[in-house]
């Protein structure tokens, strides 16, 4: 059963109701934290995609304010997305990116029309399995494209072709940078063992000291609640 439509009414308005200080300072903080992870990840898709490292910033900047002035959540926020990078990648690469530029266009009022008419609910017709594929899909697409800057081969260029490009990286890699594979490595075991690190933090219980325990035979027995 299909949910009614909900008038359109930014979060935004009923958000600055009663706005105080206290909240002005962790707002503050909230966005210094999604700057420090989005600007560099928007840089880094940007790149990813063939367009220059200052095309994600105005992105990520554009679309943090429009997602929050216009959202309809008060802790919704608009970032980089790697799913569009092979999109991205093979709009440019075959038609500019003035015509990228027509696409999102395109994109944004298709968007709109269907939340306008209620078409964005036939997303749930679409089975679990093919959206885990496209995810999965992209992931690997994602990473391989990345090998040749793990291993320090610039020079080698990109085309449309999925197995050209694996083809091109094979032939080029003897002349592999060892530093920044070496760099690359170092950076990637980081992202593995900080959160390993911190998840066993977090699982650790702090012991009770041994004057505090209880003898089990002294506990008088229970029956349970159930």
């Amino acid at each position: 059963m299909s949910q009614p439509l909900q008038p359109f009414r930014p979060r935004l308005l009923d958000t600055m109701q009663g706005y105080s200080r206290q909240r002005f300072g962790k707002d503050i903080l909230a966005g210094i934290t999604v700057g420090i992870v989005a600007l560099p990840l928007a840089m880094a898709f940007a790149i990813a995609s063939g367009l220059q490292p200052q095309a994600g910033i105005f992105t990520a900047v554009m679309a943090g304010f429009i997602v929050s002035a216009l959202g309809g959540s008060s802790r919704q926020i608009g970032g980089p997305a790697g799913a569009f990078i092979v999109v991205v990648l093979g709009i440019v690469q075959q038609y500019g990116i003035a015509n990228l530029i027509l696409c999102t266009l395109m994109a944004g009022i298709l968007l709109f029309l269907m939340g306008l008419t209620g078409m964005g609910s036939l997303i749930r017709l679409i089975p679990v399995s093919i959206v885990i594929g496209f995810t999965n899909g992209i992931a690997v697409l994602i990473a391989l494209s990345q090998i040749k800057d793990f291993l320090g081969l610039n020079n080698i260029p990109t085309g449309q072709h999925f197995f050209e490009n694996q083809a091109r990286l094979f032939e080029a890699l003897p002349a592999f940078n060892p530093q920044a594979a070496v760099l690359a490595s170092g950076c990637l075991l980081v992202l593995f063992l900080w959160p390993a690190k911190s998840q066993k933090q977090k699982t650790q219980t702090v012991s009770t000291p041994h004057f505090l325990r209880i003898p089990s035979r002294v506990l008088p027995a229970c029956p349970p609640a159930w």
